[in-house]
């Protein structure tokens, strides 16, 4: 009997951050998490229980497959939290397999460790700064396992989250691209900028998610 996933969605569109920003891809959505973020702009799949599709990893096969058909070489996997689904690994496999550019997207809490050895995704992880007041909970030990093509992701409501998010990259040194991403409506990208300048910031890149201003920033499955 195969496992099962609570899959909220799943669409085709742009990947609006990360290092693949701007490439069509899959976008797969579980529900789900085991944070809750200050700022958080898909609170309604954090609940496990949220409203979601059962779906069989045929059935993510099928998605998958005729996303191919399409042209379509990117996968993202996406939450709420997609590495708190059972079997999640399956998945990541099987799109694999399929030949897609399988991407994770997770929150810094869980370890990476089991999702490392054979087919090995990329990971977007981010690091949770002060505003979303979960930093407590990163699992730091994940910053010796990403490797070039991965990216870590530090989302910005203030100015004491960029200084700390200075802090996080000198203490660990990712061997990762590592990105600044406003929180929308919190702060302004020309602070981040002037920041990054009067901190000598030189290490880090600011990203701004494309698909809040190609749509209107609450838009589901963009």
């Amino acid at each position: 009997m195969e496992h099962t996933f609570r899959l909220a969605e799943h669409f085709i569109s742009i990947n609006g951050e990360g290092q693949s920003a701007g490439e069509l891809a899959l976008f797969l959505r579980f529900t789900g998490c085991n944070l809750r973020c200050d700022w958080c702009d898909t609170s309604w799949a954090c609940d496990k229980n949220a409203q979601h599709e059962t779906a069989s990893l045929s059935r993510i096969a099928e998605i998958a497959e005729d996303a191919l058909s399409h042209g379509i070489r990117n996968v993202t996997l996406t939450g709420g939290e997609p590495l708190l689904q059972p079997n999640i690994s399956e998945v990541i496999g099987k799109l694999s397999e399929l030949g897609l550019q399988t991407e994770i997207e997770t929150n810094g809490s869980v370890p990476l460790n089991d999702f490392c050895a054979e087919h090995r995704p990329k990971f977007t992880m981010d690091y949770k700064l002060p505003s979303s007041r979960m930093e407590q909970h990163m699992c730091t030990d994940n910053f010796q396992l990403l490797r070039e093509r991965d990216t870590v992701k530090f989302v910005c409501a203030s100015r004491g989250d960029v200084l700390r998010a200075k802090e996080i990259a000198e203490k660990y040194n990712p061997q990762c691209p590592l990105y600044l991403s406003p929180v929308f409506g919190r702060i302004e990208p020309a602070e981040i900028v002037g920041i990054m300048k009067e901190q000598q910031m030189g290490g880090f890149r600011l990203q701004l998610q494309l698909h809040k201003f190609i749509w209107p920033p609450e838009m589901r499955g963009v």
